[in-house]
């Protein structure tokens, strides 16, 4: 009987860290959301908003970590249990960085507001956020489903992240380099796409620990990277 009482109390443990992990995930899709539409409205309100809203979703992540780390502590996990409260754990990790660049991208656009419009880059940065949106949208519906299915394939759309990163870096050197006042947004909206794909990149992260939950193992190739500006320092660094 005090067996059962201890497994029942283990499991509403998890479930509650989960549960968590989901509404920290739904408040990162909802960032990512505001923030492109703000850049698309050149909306101050709402990017104020995105940049408020993420003490919300920071504070999930205490939360989670702090249960999680009571969880080790005094339930002594076996090692499947264990592997769910670590990939609980790096998911959260993943889901704060995420948040961190969509309040970035809020941030940038503060800025971008006071400069010359560049022709078409709001509507493609969307399309990219978008994208990225949907596919942490996937790889929440992978976590609860266990499906390493569809967490596989958000690996391989990530190269389309990459290639959307690509095809707008591209397009702002020629923005820069046709007309002198296109430098500095320029600048600023290359920021906001290399932030994009860098959501990507932890989105991916979050596809790989439901394979590591599932399989016990992570993937075992490193998968290849569409960013071909990554490979220069000085467009690297965000």
């Amino acid at each position: 009987m005090n067996d059962t009482h201890i497994v029942s109390s283990f499991d509403r443990d998890l479930e509650s860290v989960q549960a968590h992990i989901m509404k920290m995930g739904g408040l990162v899709e909802e960032s990512i959301l505001q923030a492109s539409k703000a850049l698309r409205d050149r909306d101050p309100e709402l990017s104020q908003k995105v940049r408020e809203g993420d003490k919300a979703i920071d504070a999930l992540e205490e939360i989670i970590n702090e249960e999680a780390s009571r969880i080790i502590a005094l339930r002594a996990p076996t090692a499947v249990d264990l592997r769910v409260i670590l990939s609980v754990m790096k998911i959260a990790s993943n889901l704060e960085r995420v948040g961190d660049y969509a309040k970035n991208m809020a941030k940038r656009n503060a800025v971008l507001m006071e400069m010359t419009p560049v022709e078409g880059s709001r509507s493609a940065l969307g399309r990219m956020a978008r994208e990225v949106q949907l596919m942490l949208k996937d790889a929440l519906d992978a976590y609860i489903q266990r499906d390493v299915e569809l967490a596989q394939q958000i690996l391989e759309r990530d190269r389309e992240i990459d290639q959307m990163y690509n095809a707008l870096f591209r397009e702002f050197l020629t923005f820069m380099m046709e007309d002198p006042r296109y430098i500095t947004p320029c600048m600023h909206l290359h920021f906001i796409a290399k932030n994009t794909e860098r959501m990507g990149d932890h989105v991916t992260a979050i596809a790989e620990q439901v394979i590591y939950l599932v399989t016990g193992s992570m993937p075992e190739e490193s998968r290849p990277k569409g960013d071909l500006t990554s490979r220069d320092p000085e467009t690297s660094q965000v």
